[in-house]
């Protein structure tokens, strides 16, 4: 697998963090230090933060996404947020299937897919989260079960469609936990991803799609997983909110 063929993206996740204001002041302290990156930068914000975020961004190579989207176009649901009122605002990226959102908001492998197919077909890049939890590892599933979660959440997924989805490998038992996959075990298992592309979509489809690493990437061990042949970028939470931090994963990705 030719790792030169892929762009590597990192993402920053900023979960339930910063105003409108803050922001604003995030986006414009990453912006001076991130903007010679050979590497795509997005910062994922609330809501909220959106339109300030992309106002900041304006004129920079930061791109904004967002961290959920519904998958209905309108509706029912209060307190949600449908594709196309993301896509009205000029957001083209969002992420799906987080296992913050799986942990606590009862997200399920079947509304992930659904969510991936309502973001797709308005038109937007998907970052699909899949991961194991601590208790799935020491069962020895970890494969099997990414795998498995990969296959559905890109049930109805055609390979054109797939050009427009990166796949976000976060082992939930990493998440805000300081702990870190070594940097074998996370090649490992966005190989394993991989070789499902493969299986699903062929090898040219498995040798384009870009796999990220997240679950507490930070300065100070992005280089060594970013170098990983399979490690093709970074899904980036806490460290996403410091901007020298960020910067130097984003230099990693740029070398690696």
């Amino acid at each position: 697998m030719n790792k030169s063929l892929r762009k590597a993206v990192i993402a920053g996740n900023w979960k339930m963090n910063k105003t409108p204001t803050e922001a604003k002041e995030l986006i414009a302290a990453i912006a001076p230090l991130v903007k010679d990156a050979g590497c795509d930068v997005v910062a994922c914000t609330p809501f909220v933060d959106l339109s300030s975020a992309q106002e900041a961004a304006e004129g920079t190579n930061i791109q904004i996404g967002a961290e959920n989207c519904h998958w209905e176009k309108s509706g029912a649901y209060t307190g949600e947020i449908s594709a196309d009122m993301l896509v009205s605002m000029g957001v083209k990226i969002v992420i799906i299937g987080h296992s913050e959102r799986r942990q606590y908001f009862g997200e399920t492998d079947v509304t992930v897919q659904k969510r991936v197919r309502a973001a797709l077909d308005a038109g937007m890049t998907v970052i699909l989260c899949v991961g194991e939890t601590l208790e799935q590892r020491e069962q020895g599933i970890t494969s099997e079960l990414v795998a498995m979660q990969t296959k559905i959440a890109l049930g109805g997924v055609s390979a054109e469609e797939l050009k427009r989805v990166v796949i976000a490998y976060e082992p939930v038992w990493a998440i805000g936990t300081g702990k870190t996959a070594t940097a074998e075990q996370a090649n490992e298992v966005c190989h394993t991803i991989r070789e499902v592309i493969c299986e699903l979509y062929g090898k040219a489809s498995a040798d384009g799609i870009t796999i990220q690493y997240g679950g507490s990437m930070n300065a100070a061990n992005a280089a060594e997983l970013l170098a990983q042949p399979d490690v093709d970028g970074g899904l980036i939470g806490g460290a996403s909110l410091k901007p020298n931090d960020f910067a130097v994963i984003v230099e990693a990705a740029t070398k690696g």
